[in-house]
Parts: C-alpha cells; sequence; structure tokens
C-alpha cells in the first residue's frame, strides 16, 4: 500500500509517501516551510501563505517522488488535509489531491488535520487505544477520549486561545521571532522558573478539564509592558513556559479522572508535543497513574505530511471508504 499525503493548513506545504506492507515506512516527507516569509509579520498572513502554496506545492510533491524512486502511478490512494485551518491553504491541497486521483483514477481520502496529528504515534509506535489525547498545537487545544479509529470523545478544550497561540504571542511581546514557542523554550533554560507567579483565575474553581490561556496572556503583557524587568527575559519566559506547562499537566490529570474507558497510555501531540518540559511532566503524570506516555519524534511534531498519508492508511485499515471527490474543505472541522 502506497500513499501519498498532502497537508497544506497552515504556513508548511508537506508531501510524503508512506509504505505499509509488513511495516510502517515513510518513503518521503517533504516541507517546505514558510518561516522566513512570514517572520517579519510575527505570526503566519494567510493571504502569503496561500500563495506560497501554490508556488511549493508541485515541487514538493517532485521532491518526494524522487526520494521515494516512485512515480505518480506507483501511488495507491491520495490523501490531503481538508480542515481545519486556513481556507486557502486548504484549498491547495485539497485540489492538487483531488485533480491527482481524478487524473490518476485513485482514491482520494479528505483527512482531519487533527486527526493526522493525533495519530502520529501509531506510526512511530505501537500504541494501543484506548488512550487519552492531549493536543496542542499552535491553532487548537483538545482533551480527548480516543477508542478507536473515528470514535472520540471530547472532553475538554481551550475556552479562548490555544497554547501555541498564547506561547507565540507572549514571545513577540518579548521581542522573540516567529515561531515564539519554541524560541521561548530557548530563552527559558536560561532563566528561574519561579522567579514570577502568573495567575489563571478564570478556572480555579471550574469542574471538567477545560483551559483558558487568555487572562494568563494578558498578565504577561502586564508584566511585560509595564518596563519594571526589561533585563529579566530569561526569566519571564522561564516562569510563563512552567505555568502553561504545569496547567495543561493539573487539566490532563482531571481529564484522566473523566474518561469512561480503562485507558492504557496518555497520548501528546501537535507542535507543543515538542516543548520537552511538557513531556517530562505528562511523563512523570502517566507514571503517577500507571499509564505508557507517548509522544511523536520531534521532527513529527509540527505538521506535517506523514500524519496525514498515516490517518489515511488507518482509515483505509479501518474499512472507512474513500472520500467524495466533492468532499469540501472547512476551516472549522471538529475532531
Amino acid at each position: 500500500m502506497l500513499v501519498l499525503g498532502i497537508e497544506s493548513s497552515c504556513d508548511e506545504t508537506a508531501v510524503s509517501i508512506i509504505r505499509n506492507n509488513n511495516k510502517k515506512e515513510i518513503l518521503s516527507n517533504i516541507i517546505n516551510s514558510q518561516i522566513t516569509l512570514h517572520k517579519q509579520y510575527g505570526g503566519v498572513v494567510p493571504e502569503y501563505a496561500a500563495r506560497n502554496h501554490m508556488i511549493a506545492i508541485d515541487l514538493c510533491i517532485e521532491e518526494a517522488l524522487k526520494q521515494s524512486q516512485l512515480t505518480l502511478k506507483d501511488i495507491d490512494y491520495i490523501s490531503a488535509t481538508t480542515g481545519p485551518g486556513l481556507v486557502g491553504g486548504l484549498l491547495v491541497g485539497a485540489v492538487t489531491a483531488k485533480t491527482l486521483a481524478t487524473e490518476l483514477k485513485k482514491p482520494f481520502y479528505a483527512i482531519n488535520h487533527l486527526e493526522g496529528h493525533m495519530l502520529t504515534v501509531r506510526l512511530c509506535y505501537d500504541v494501543p487505544f484506548p488512550f487519552l489525547l492531549v493536543l496542542a498545537s499552535g491553532g487548537h487545544f483538545i482533551f480527548a477520549e480516543i477508542t478507536d479509529i473515528g470514535k472520540y470523545r471530547i472532553l475538554g478544550q481551550t475556552l479562548d486561545d490555544a497554547a501555541g497561540e498564547c506561547l507565540d504571542k507572549v514571545a513577540k511581546l518579548l521581542g522573540l521571532e516567529y515561531p515564539g514557542g519554541v524560541n521561548i523554550e530557548k530563552l527559558a533554560a536560561n532563566g528561574d522558573p519561579r522567579r514570577f507567579e502568573f495567575p489563571i483565575p478564570m478556572l480555579r474553581h471550574k469542574k471538567g478539564c477545560d483551559v483558558s490561556f487568555s487572562g494568563l496572556k494578558t498578565s504577561a503583557r502586564n508584566l511585560i509592558q509595564s518596563g519594571q524587568y526589561s533585563d529579566c527575559k530569561a526569566d519571564i519566559a522561564a516562569s510563563f513556559q512552567n505555568i502553561v506547562m504545569s496547567f495543561i499537566t493539573k487539566q490532563t490529570k482531571k481529564a484522566i479522572n473523566m474518561c469512561q474507558s480503562n485507558i492504557e497510555s496518555i497520548v501528546l501531540a501537535g507542535g507543543v508535543a515538542a516543548n520537552k518540559l511538557l513531556r517530562g511532566m505528562l511523563e512523570s503524570l502517566a507514571r503517577e497513574h500507571d499509564l505508557k506516555f507517548y509522544a511523536p519524534p520531534l521532527n513529527l511534531c509540527a505538521d506535517n505530511a506523514a500524519m496525514i498519508a498515516w490517518a489515511c492508511i488507518e482509515r483505509i485499515n479501518a474499512g472507512i471508504p474513500p472520500s467524495p471527490i466533492t468532499a469540501p474543505v472547512n476551516p472549522r472541522m471538529s475532531l
């Protein structure tokens, strides 16, 4: 089984080819990043992102085939992200995939971007169902109980900003370049995580495992803009990162207790899954509850097309039929 996946939901144009016979093989995983383009604006500009997807998509497909030593005729299935994400980018990837599928007479699978992140660990490790998903990225934050392919129960989610978005905005206030989360982590390595306190009053007495980061972000902004601690950026970064990751861990503990099935593990996914502090905290929490902990390799945490091709394989193996070629893109698609 040879599957080509396309991911273009935000600012990476990505194409991957995966072979799944007796073992799982990533034959190619091409990522054309737009970080240099968007860095000057401190975040992703949707129109520029869409234009660059159009420029890069054909070249990425050619390179993926070249690295895999395959031709398009060798591919068995075509898949692409159809949501959630930025509509311009989603259209570029989806239309390209549908055109290939139609011309080559191959089945097409429309893939949920969040499902792609969620299933990446099963591409890398033998992770059984059910498990608790902690999905933390630049645009999303979700706790979900995953019992099988297509059987997902949302336990909690962000009420405002996503964790990655919050980190990016505070990084910008600190004068750090985009992407902010990575640079906050680097700066925090030289800071004191106990120097500053950032309260999260909104959820102090709230049941469930929803999260909110807007008040935390405002608290950090007020501290930074006060001008009193301009020489303490590393301490601010370390303290801010520590409270964000501690809060996520605290809410994950609540999510464990909300699961109705006998979960065996905690799975961390999304771009924020690359954060070493969060990985360590959730791994310790998993041990406390006699659970296993899984997170993708660092190179597969951020947006990539291998996760889209693998999600396609998971759906095929689960007996889910191909998507209609008319399947629309949905910028607000839910898990």
